[in-house]
């Protein structure tokens, strides 16, 4: 039982906190060395751009889950991970009874995790959550419950463009669950991800956020750190930066775009009021770094990170801000 009250000694139990592979890891599970000493080189090479790239689509398809990546790279069978998933998913829904404390709260989780492999990478609402007719404080509570069972993640957002993070509990969250593969099975995407030119385009660009989301997170040592997205403060304001990621004393806003440059107009309203000039773009395309001017004409630098180098995020912040 999560919430069953255990007595241990202060100071003799340290918390680790334990994600799916990244994609670092997904390429050491398949034994790549070549792909791995190119992504551990600061600058990558232009070379190895498509190789990379080609690597991450097979890893959007698959996910991190361990058994789903040892599968994966026994047999080269996508198709044949459908199994894996399927079981997974039954044994999340058997092992509610284990945490729920009635029958009734039973049937709101085991709803909450059948629709939220469905809505991840959106943002939520407690009420009537998934076409349902159960209330706030039911959801609420199941949401609150599978979170403490790392089966979902629910990420609030900031108003300020400036360390520490606040996040605002009021505002409706975006949905994440634990593993982007089993997303993109659950949501049925997996067809659009084999013919589209762009993960960043499939699913309305809700799964490139997502699995970009489950990048940044697996490179948590704390299970304390949460993720965070950023509003404008205004009512009427529409800006949203898909996340915030704090480095060195600085909040750096990360969008995941497919689109040209003039098109981060939520990053530009972040900029205008952030105290440093970095900011960054995860796309398909290769890396760069660029001069960007705002509205207001402040100059601004942007780093143009591929998919693929998001886990290696902190290594590139150094050589990016460093310049």
């Amino acid at each position: 039982m999560l919430d069953r009250s255990i007595h241990i000694p202060v100071g003799r139990v340290e918390y680790l906190p334990v994600y799916p592979c990244n994609f670092t890891e997904f390429l050491y599970a398949g034994n790549d060395p070549t792909a791995l000493e190119a992504l551990r080189t600061v600058p990558c090479p232009d070379f190895a751009h498509t190789r990379l790239m080609s690597l991450f689509n097979r890893f959007a398809l698959t996910g991190g889950m361990p058994e789903v990546v040892g599968q994966y790279w026994a047999t080269g069978n996508v198709p044949g991970l459908a199994r894996i998933f399927d079981s997974l998913m039954v044994s999340y829904l058997d092992d509610v009874e284990k945490y729920a404390r009635n029958s009734s709260a039973v049937h709101v989780i085991r709803h909450v995790i059948r629709q939220s492999f469905i809505m991840a990478g959106s943002r939520v609402r407690f009420e009537g959550f998934g076409q349902s007719g159960y209330r706030s404080r039911e959801v609420a509570e199941a949401f609150r419950t599978l979170e403490k069972a790392m089966i979902l993640q629910l990420v609030y957002p900031v108003t300020n463009t400036r360390l520490p993070i606040i996040e605002d509990s009021r505002k409706s969250p975006k949905l994440m669950v634990v593993d982007s593969g089993m997303l993109n099975y659950f949501a049925g995407v997996q067809d659009d991800l084999f013919k589209s030119q762009s993960i960043a385009d499939v699913y309305k660009g809700r799964f490139a956020e997502h699995l970009a989301g489950q990048e940044i997170r697996s490179l948590s040592r704390s299970v304390l750190n949460r993720l965070n997205f950023w509003i404008r403060p205004k009512i009427d304001a529409d800006a949203e930066v898909d996340f915030v990621y704090p480095y060195q004393g600085m909040l750096i806003p990360i969008e995941v775009k497919s689109g040209a440059i003039g098109k981060l107009r939520s990053l530009h309203q972040f900029m205008e009021s952030a105290p440093h000039p970095f900011a960054i773009r995860i796309y398909s395309g290769e890396l760069s770094v660029q001069d960007v001017r705002l509205p207001s004409d402040r100059e601004i630098k942007l780093l143009n990170l591929p998919f693929y180098l998001i886990s290696q995020i902190d290594r590139y912040l150094e050589w990016f801000v460093s310049r």
